[in-house]
């Protein structure tokens, strides 16, 4: 491995900071090849060194990391510190209080969607919520090993509840508050939940939305299917909408059932505020996340207790160099992995103190992030590609009202980042002194898996760096061959670090055929990668979402950083279309800044450059103009909406998940002026 840097080319490299180097815990970037070295040759002895900082009601017995990764020789399997016993939420809350004094540290900064409503939470308030939470789940008929849906917005309850699961052995299974009735279903069916915790309502913006009238709708739906096991349902009242003088309290209308309703204030008001935790086996389940599957039935991502609970802790740790008097903040939904590892769990594990949003980029102007930087003096900023692009539209004015001196490490999650977005978060957010830690990692995977260390890594504008430790990646070619050196293939990892899933819930059979079939002996990420003359990697889209063009294969991830760095262009987004001669073509989506014209002397100015940029083999045949794309609500593009649209197949699906379905009908409606 070759330091970047050491020799001369043509491609930008970042040095760290030489600020971050003195006290960091990974200083330097030999420190992370020893480190890296011993996590991979003396696991045993690297993660049982990690293990010390915890808890344990029982020690493990016997060899501390077990796995069968090739389906040849039986089934697939992961057991991490066997034997040991624990409890999640006792090693995140009371062993902080007890043994690190840290009760009247924040734990959260809670801040609304209005900036009217905040909230301040320490770690001794937050026990005495979860105690009295786990004790409501109790009483509700809540025991080990029952799962718990949780359909709450970014509000402090949603942390309370999921920790109070975590502390008398329950799972949880949270749902991002923006699906729909039908997505809420089929996971409370899936899941087998006995209890939902759901909310009156939550403003997204300026849009207020009944969240209770769309949880009976999925109840509904679960009753039709004559296999509901939901006995109750706990109601959270918002607290936008407590007050008598909100304009909203009196135009919600809170459908209630008297059978199966009861309202959270009730049930907390005299619970007790202590809770013995519920000390549970290492492999005894944590938590079940759904993420979408190519069949289009969302998979059930099973993680259990003592490994995710360390590698949420340990890639928190050194991913963002934490340190003690740090405010940080992820501004991702809890109903996501992101929000579980980076909001949550890692970071209460370390003891952090951290900001925990409601709101939008946007709203009530579009200042709001920067503006909550200044407020908290927030050191460590995490966030989405797409919010950046999304901000970059505004130009850097708004940014350079704020004070955003506190800054020190900057983060991105969700998807590769282009360069030219890479730049402006760098350049104008970090005031050119905050590195930028570019984390790749998956729902499946539980926490990062390349990404680079603030102190120590050199940084490339694009390039998820280097594995995280006791992390191995390997690059094949379609044959399942390992290809060494400078490569471009199928990313895949030889062998599993703790955080890694068990199983798809209740479906060990979907489980092997996705992650292990195609190459017996290697979890198979599902992503295109390419591996660098330095040993970086650059992630280059799904696989499904690469395309093969005269026997050619592209990713899309490069030709929409090609589109994207023409001026005019905001975001870009590719996918394939059949080709009678090629087999595919390009047929590519493009939303302009704002002020922008779309003209034929544009689409000649962005082929040119994809073929300037990539090759004459990437010029793409479509060039569409997008007034909008269609994403989810956390801002990923489904791209599977966008090879329908390019097919002139209108047969598009579900659509339900969309932040907004009308950039469907806008994008059919022009289709014609780009592919007739």
């Amino acid at each position: 491995m070759v330091v970047p840097g050491s020799r001369e080319r043509a491609e930008e490299v970042f040095q760290p900071p030489e600020d971050l180097l003195k006290d960091a815990h990974v200083p330097d970037f030999n420190t992370y090849l020893r480190l890296y070295k011993k996590s991979t040759e003396e696991p045993e002895v690297f993660w049982t060194e990690v293990a010390e900082d915890f808890f344990w009601k029982n020690p493990p017995k016997g060899q501390i990391l077990q796995y069968n990764f090739d389906i040849t020789k039986g089934s697939i399997y992961v057991s991490f510190m066997e034997g040991a016993k624990t409890n999640v939420c006792y090693n995140v809350l009371d062993r902080n209080i007890l043994d690190k004094n840290l009760g009247e540290k924040v734990a959260f900064y809670w801040e609304g969607n209005s900036p009217d409503h905040q909230l301040t939470i320490t770690y001794n308030t937050l026990l005495v919520q979860v105690c009295k939470c786990a004790n409501v789940l109790r009483e509700m008929g809540v025991k080990k090993g029952d799962t718990v849906a949780i359909y709450l917005p970014m509000i402090p309850e949603l942390v309370y509840t999921m920790l109070a699961c975590a502390r008398i052995g329950a799972v949880h299974s949270v749902v991002f508050a923006g699906f729909s009735s039908e997505s809420l279903c089929e996971r409370v069916l899936d899941a087998q939940c006995s209890l939902l915790v759901t909310a009156d309502g939550v403003y997204r913006g300026e849009k207020l939305i009944n969240l209770k009238r769309i949880a009976d709708e999925a109840l509904d739906r679960c009753r039709d299917r004559d296999t509901l096991r939901v006995k109750k349902c706990v109601v959270v009242k918002h607290h936008a909408l407590r007050s008598a003088n909100s304009s909203a309290a009196g135009t919600l209308q809170t459908p209630w059932d008297d059978q199966l309703d009861v309202w959270w204030d009730d049930l907390m008001e005299s619970a007790s505020e202590l809770c013995e935790p519920e000390w549970v086996d290492a492999e005894d389940p944590l938590f079940i996340l759904y993420t979408s599957g190519s069949t289009g039935k969302p998979k059930g991502v099973l993680h259990t207790t003592a490994g995710y609970l360390l590698y949420a802790a340990l890639t928190f740790k050194y991913v963002f160099d934490h340190r003690h008097d740090d405010v940080y903040w992820c501004t991702a939904d809890v109903g996501w992995i992101t929000g579980h590892s980076y909001i949550t769990y890692g970071p209460l594990a370390n003891g952090a103190t951290g900001v925990f949003f409601e709101g939008v980029p946007v709203y009530p102007h579009v200042g709001r992030y920067w503006e909550i930087i200044e407020k908290y003096r927030v050191t460590k900023f995490y966030t989405a590609p797409t919010a950046i692009r999304l901000l970059m539209k505004y130009g850097k004015e708004p940014v350079l009202r704020y004070d955003l001196g506190s800054l020190r490490i900057l983060g991105t999650v969700g998807e590769p980042i282009n360069p030219e977005a890479w730049h402006w978060y760098r350049d104008v957010v970090g005031q050119t002194r905050c590195p930028v830690v570019d984390t790749f990692w998956q729902t499946e995977t539980g926490g990062h898996v390349l990404t680079p260390l603030p102190a120590a890594t050199p940084l490339k504008p694009g390039s998820a760096t280097l594995p995280f430790f006791g992390v191995q990646p390997a690059i094949l070619n379609e044959d399942g061959e390992e290809l060494e050196g400078e490569a471009e293939g199928y990313l895949v990892f030889r062998q599993p670090w703790p955080g890694i899933m068990r199983t798809v819930y209740g479906n060990q059979e979907r489980f092997e055929n996705t992650y292990f079939k195609k190459f017996p002996g290697f979890y198979v990420t599902g992503d295109g990668c390419r591996r660098d003359q330095d040993g970086y990697y650059w992630i280059t889209g799904r696989i499904d979402d690469m395309l093969n063009v005269s026997g050619h294969l592209l990713s899309t991830a490069e030709v929409e950083s090609a589109l994207s760095d023409h001026p005019a262009v905001a975001e870009a987004a590719v996918v394939s279309r059949p080709h009678a001669v090629k087999g595919e073509c390009l047929y590519c989506f493009v939303t302009l800044k704002e002020g922008g014209e779309f003209s034929r002397t544009l689409t000649e100015e962005l082929r040119r450059q994809v073929r300037e940029k990539i090759g004459p083999i990437a010029t793409p045949d479509f060039i569409q103009n997008a007034p909008g794309l269609p994403k989810t609500r956390s801002g990923k593009i489904m791209r599977r909406i966008l090879r329908h649209i390019a097919r002139n197949d209108k047969e598009l699906g579900d659509l339900s998940t969309l932040a907004d379905p009308k950039v469907v009908e806008a994008l059919l409606s022009q289709r014609c002026e780009a592919a007739a």
